[in-house]
Parts: C-alpha cells; structure tokens; sequence
C-alpha cells in the first residue's frame, strides 16, 4: 500500500481532496469526537506532506499545475480548537481573527488598550501590546465597574498532567500575576486533578499529587500569598458546601444535548467528562469561596486563559445570569508553539517539542539549535538576499513572549527579515534569553517550601478589601 511519501503530486492532491470531505462528511453527520480529530489529523499531515513536495500550501481550487489564487484563502480551513486539542494546517499558526469570529468574543484592540493604560496609570504588559493576549469578553464593562469602585476577582488553572511544566504554561501565569499585582485583588488558581484523572490513563492519587508538584512552579511565580487561593479539585471539593452547591447549579441547568453541541461528547465518554465542565464553571463565582467573598454573590471574576477554554466559560457565562451571578469576563491568550513549528503539539512525552522548566542550560541550547523551526533560506547568500521569515520562526515567536524589550525585538525583527542577522544568531538571541529565565524560575522554584505548598492551598480569609 502506498504511502504520502510515495505519491506523485496530482494523486497526493486528489488524497487531501477526498480526506477533506471525509472531514467535512464526519462533522455533518456528529461523528464520535475520536473518529473527527483522527480524520482532521490525517488531513494535516496530508497537507503538510503536499506543501512539502509542492512548496506551497494545498488550496482547493488550485490543483497541480494551475496557478493559486489567494495563498491565505484556505490556511485556517483545518483550524480546529477545543480545550483537549488544537490543530492547524498553517506554518504561522492559527488564523486568530477568524477564531474571533468563530467563537464570538471581540478582539483586544488599540482603544482597549489605551483604557487600560489610563486606567492603571501605566503601560500595559507586553503580552497586550504584542497581541498575545488577543481577545476577550466584557473587558470594557469590568472596567467600568473597576472605575465604579467596585470589586472583582481573578480566576485561572492549570490542569496538572506531568511533574515538569513547560515555558509555555508560564504565559497565563506571569500575566495572571502582572493583574494580580497591577489592580490589587484576590485570585484563586483551580488545579483540575479530577479533570486530569478522567481524561488520561492515570491513577487518582497520581493525579493529586501532579497538582501539588505544579504548584510550586505556579507559586514560583511571584504570587502574592495574602492574596491568592490556589486549590485542588479533588481536594477542595469537600471541603466547602457553597462550592459543590455552584457546581450543581450550573449541573441543573445544562442539558445534555448543551453539553455534546459545546464540548462534542459523545455516547462512548464516561459520565465524569460530560458533568465536568460545571466543575471548572464554579470557580468564577464569589460565592464558591465563602472564606474569601463570606456571603457575596456579586463580585464579578475576571479570566485569563488560553482561547481554548472559551468553551467552558461560554456555558459559564450562558449560566450566570439564570442562577443569580454576574457573568465573568474573559482574557483570551494566543498559543504557544512547539519548538517544531506552530503545526505540531507541545507534549510532556516530547521532550523536544518545548523548553521545560526543569532544562539546564546546556539543554535548552541544544534544544533551541537542534529542533527550532527556522524560517531562515536554505543558503546564507540565499538569506542574505531575501532575508528571513518571522511569521514561522520559532526562536522570533519565542522572543515576542518572553523578551520583554521593545526596541531590542524590532531590531531583531528588522536584521532578521533583511537577512542581516542570520539563522544562527536568531537562536542564540533566543538562548540569551530563556537560559536565564529558566534558571531564575528553578530558583525561586527551590525556595518553595511544603510549608508554604500548605498555606497557598489551605482555605483561609485572604487580604482583600470589599
């Protein structure tokens, strides 16, 4: 049986064709999720198995031979989000301004960001500035009530399924505490263990205790502790009625069908993963922590986390009002790619597709030489000339996240695209950059004590003003 790699160009394109409509054929019928994601998967590798022998990307209506029309038209067709995967056919990642549209929320725009500015009377973090915080809903009118003096809280989460977290999932975090600190209000830090136990192949206790391991990168941080709440599922759900009394709540009023057209659950997942999501709904409403909020109802929650989770908070915020609570706003993040390419997945099996918060310097430049997606020319006179592409360089994507210096990045940005600078320096640029975070974080990670584990995670009144 032939493979991709044996196909001539006209039978390769007439393969993505056909698996285009498979694609198309699964998703009008409501297909097992399973059966979806493997067939969009194997779209993407046929795509990608067709721009690596064509050299440009598949189009529809641009068989071998025939000239494309619009190279953008079709990049985001395979776009797919869901909080458990996230996929694209595209070399730049996903098409973020048709995820907007897709999913409802506004973008974070230049006014947004100047109000904020004014607001807070200081520049913004560069994760707004750069767009890596993209989207959101409801910003404006938390911020009316902010300017009212009225109060709200933060809310974000990490589902904790390996010891070692990776650079990537720094990014809610350090932004989470840049809120945190720049507008002086309290924050919980939900850690799905139950989420993590239904959906992988791993024992509970396991699962309890990789929320634990998490916590300390997550207090690593720079969290306040007079100020911030960080829980485990698993744990905190018995130890606070109002709070399994919201997750019931939001229980009574999803239907079924709700929750199979949000998520995509079908007849072969376990009853777990369909009552879930009224799990993570329960933490954007004061009343789930009674030791913080006492009896108000009325604070409202601000979120940031990736655009993949907008899915939980869109039934969350379908929910609010018909059970008494304010709708929680969201802050929605842009993802971070593998060091492969922004087509491939980070995974903790992998320990090439990411920089891990555990990685020694030696590794993190053998990594970032060996395995970062290049958008540098086959040839130096050819870089030279034509200079390099931004757009699908890894080591570029990885500065607009954690190199926080403005002019250094267009300099950077102007040198690489001119073929000034080249492949080689663009990492160690990289490298200069990330070896220090990594050991600076390792640091603060070994000053986290169990005694101070025990006190993030213990319910308690935290420093907060109503």
């Amino acid at each position: 049986m032939s493979t991709a790699h044996d196909l001539s160009l006209g039978e390769l394109y007439k393969r993505v064709s056909e698996q285009g409509e498979v694609v198309r054929d699964l998703k009008a019928q409501n297909a097992q999720k399973d059966e979806v994601k493997g067939a969009v998967q194997k779209l993407l590798e046929l795509k990608l198995e067709y721009m690596r022998v064509s050299g440009h990307e598949y189009q529809a209506d641009a068989p071998p031979g025939k000239v494309p029309s619009d190279p953008a038209a079709q990049e985001a067709e395979t776009d797919h989000v869901d909080p458990w995967n996230v996929q694209t056919s595209s070399a730049k990642g996903i098409d973020y301004d048709k995820l907007i549209v897709n999913f409802g929320s506004s973008k974070i725009d230049q006014d947004l960001i100047d109000r904020i500015e004014r607001v807070i009377g200081k520049p913004a973090h560069h994760f707004l500035r750069r767009g890596i915080f993209f989207s959101h809903r409801d910003m404006h009118q938390l911020l009316d009530a902010y300017e009212a003096k009225k109060p709200f809280f933060l809310y974000t989460g990490r589902g904790p399924s390996s010891d070692a977290m990776h650079v990537g999932h720094l990014i809610s975090f350090i932004f989470t505490q840049w809120l945190q600190e720049t507008f002086n209000v309290p924050l919980v830090i939900q850690l799905t263990d139950d989420e993590k136990y239904l959906w992988k192949d791993m024992e509970l206790e396991e699962a309890n205790r990789l929320a634990h391991e998490n916590s300390r990168d997550i207090i690593a941080c720079g969290f306040d502790i007079n100020k911030t709440f960080i829980f485990s599922d698993l744990e905190y759900m018995g130890q606070s009625k109002e709070f399994y009394m919201n997750v019931v709540k939001v229980q009574k009023h999803v239907t079924f069908n709700q929750v199979k057209g949000i998520f995509g659950f079908g007849d072969s997942d376990c009853i777990g993963k369909i009552s879930f999501p009224a799990v993570q709904a329960a933490p954007s409403f004061s009343s789930s922590f009674p030791h913080i909020f006492g009896a108000r109802t009325d604070v409202q929650c601000l979120i940031p986390c990736g655009i993949d989770q907008d899915p939980y908070f869109r039934m969350t915020r379908d929910v609010a009002p018909r059970i008494g609570y304010p709708k929680p706003a969201l802050l929605h993040c842009s993802f971070f790619p593998a060091l492969q390419g922004a087509q491939t997945k980070m995974s903790a099996s992998d320990p090439n597709s990411s920089i891990f918060l555990t990685d020694t310097a030696k590794q993190i430049k053998s990594k970032v030489n060996k395995h970062a997606f290049s958008g540098g020319r086959d040839t130096i006179e050819e870089h030279r000339k034509l200079g390099g592409n931004v757009e699908v360089d890894v080591c570029y994507m990885y500065l607009t996240f954690f190199l926080e210096d403005d002019e250094r990045l267009e300099q950077i940005r102007k040198d690489y695209t001119s073929g000034a600078m080249l492949t080689g320096e663009l990492k160690q640029e990289l490298i200069s950059v990330l070896q220090p975070l990594v050991a600076a974080h390792q640091e603060r990670r070994r000053s986290v004590t169990d005694e101070m584990v025990s006190r993030f995670m213990t319910p308690r009144p935290l420093n907060y003003t109503c």
